[in-house]
């Protein structure tokens, strides 16, 4: 007979459990996947620029890798071509205007994005001027392929190097650009999800290039980031373990310890932790300090709260077997309850660990900000989303996994309390815990290698140059 979908506290098989987990995953993903991919479902309302564009006139200024509306892309681009048309009749006039030089960095500049993502250059040098410049000059000569630019541009950056030419290769020696304006690049673009949603390609490949890239000034890295946003959570949790699981047993077990402890720690549970962030900021100074307190405060009341009810769930029948055997009050507390209750005070911490990490991004924004947070805050007033959305995930993962490691281990510390084997999931998790880590280094070895080709073959222009 076969065992039904849905039948009341009822066990699941084997096979139907996994494809259940998996699918509780698959489906927000697919969903995701099918309005940026899939007509007729596709949602792509507005356009990722790939060249951005400047005109006369506009307080907007666009870059490469921003997002524009469809209605208003048509609108941006006639602006540029406009302008080009209205320099190029004031440049054949009696009075040719003057080139703003800063205007004509930038016009430069509106190749790199493009030439990073073509592999001609490397991310950290999309400003680089000098490397630009032999760009420009590898399209204008036929050395370098014009791949996905439109032959608009083509003629555009004809026109302009042969201003830049005339500059007798001593542009950056002379530390200025030509005199006369250069046109600007007509905008181009493809078809993109709203700015707040990017597409899962690009959430991927900006997840790698935020671990990959070196980071510009004294910024620290990524890994250094998660490594301070993992000492602040956990530092935050394990004070708050210390402190409150002590006071959660003796209040689960005496009466007394209850009601001296438990009506304050109740009514403080519901003040808001991150009301005290300035108070924390004047006791403990604006460092690491008041974000590992605001994580304990998040933590600590709550943690007390469940412990002492685990241990008033302990069976009194052990607690009665044990007073008959003559045992005392410590031998109650150290051999009977503390033993009792292990099992469910070790799935109360898993839990609570969770609650932790729901307090990291308010805590790091406590004083300084610092670690991931301040890179989603960062990253987000810019508008970059597809590099917020990876940090985000990243979080879950780690808390999903590290949850997935601890129900792993559950069985082997308390075999007594759950026989059940963990599933396939555990498993995994637990049998490749350091994948994360050679990813990342997997992709720094990459990264160096296409710099390093990128490097050669800039250096290859520059020889058959005359």
């Amino acid at each position: 007979m076969s065992t039904p979908w849905f039948s009341i506290r009822g066990e699941l098989p084997a096979q139907r459990a996994a494809l259940l987990t998996a699918l509780s995953f698959l489906i927000p993903l697919g969903l995701w996947c099918l309005v940026s991919y899939v007509p007729p479902f596709t949602w792509h309302p507005d356009v990722t620029l790939t060249i951005a564009g400047d005109r006369a006139g506009s307080h907007t200024v666009y870059g490469a890798g921003d997002r524009v509306s469809k209605s208003h892309f048509p609108r941006y681009a006639d602006g540029v071509r406009s302008h080009n048309i209205e320099l190029q009749q004031a440049l054949a006039s009696d009075d040719p205007p003057a080139a703003n030089q800063r205007a004509q960095q930038r016009i430069l500049r509106h190749l790199g994005p493009w030439a990073a993502d073509q592999g001609l250059i490397s991310r950290s040098d999309r400003r680089n001027d000098e490397k630009i410049y032999a760009v420009w000059r590898g399209i204008a000569q036929g050395e370098i392929e014009p791949r996905g630019l439109s032959d608009e541009n083509i003629t555009i950056i004809g026109s302009n190097w042969q201003i830049l030419a005339a500059t007798t290769g001593e542009l950056y020696q002379r530390g200025q650009l030509p005199e006369q304006p250069l046109l600007s690049l007509v905008p181009q673009g493809h078809s993109s999800n709203p700015i707040y949603l990017p597409a899962p390609h690009e959430v991927l490949i900006a997840g790698v290039r935020i671990f990959t890239d070196e980071p510009q000034g004294d910024q620290p890295t990524m890994v250094e980031r998660l490594l301070h946003s993992l000492k602040i959570v956990f530092g935050g949790f394990l004070i708050a373990a210390i402190i409150g699981v002590p006071i959660g047993i003796v209040s689960g077990t005496f009466a007394a310890a209850s009601r001296l402890f438990e009506p304050f720690i109740d009514f403080f549970r519901y003040m808001p932790a991150p009301a005290f962030a300035t108070l924390l900021v004047a006791i403990f100074a604006a460092h690491d300090a008041p974000k590992i307190a605001l994580v304990f405060m998040g933590t600590f009341f709550q943690l007390v709260l469940v412990v002492a009810k685990t241990t008033r769930q302990l069976d009194r029948s052990l607690l009665e077997a044990a007073q008959t055997l003559g045992a005392n009050n410590p031998q109650l507390l150290g051999r009977v309850i503390i033993p009792g209750i292990m099992p469910n005070l070790y799935n109360d911490l898993r839990i609570l660990l969770g609650w932790a990490w729901t307090w990291l991004v308010i805590a790091e924004l406590v004083g300084v900000k610092t670690g991931l947070t301040d890179f989603i805050e960062t990253q987000g007033r810019w508008r970059n989303f597809d590099k917020v959305y990876p940090v985000i995930i990243m979080i879950g993962m780690i808390g999903f996994t590290t949850d997935q490691i601890l129900a792993f281990c559950r069985p082997y510390l308390f075999p007594y309390a759950e026989p059940r084997k963990p599933g396939w999931v555990a498993r995994i998790l637990f049998t490749v815990p350091a994948a994360p880590v050679l990813l990342f280094a997997w992709g720094r070895r990459q990264a160096r290698q296409r710099n390093a080709a990128m490097e050669e073959r800039l250096a290859e222009i520059e020889e058959h140059q005359p």
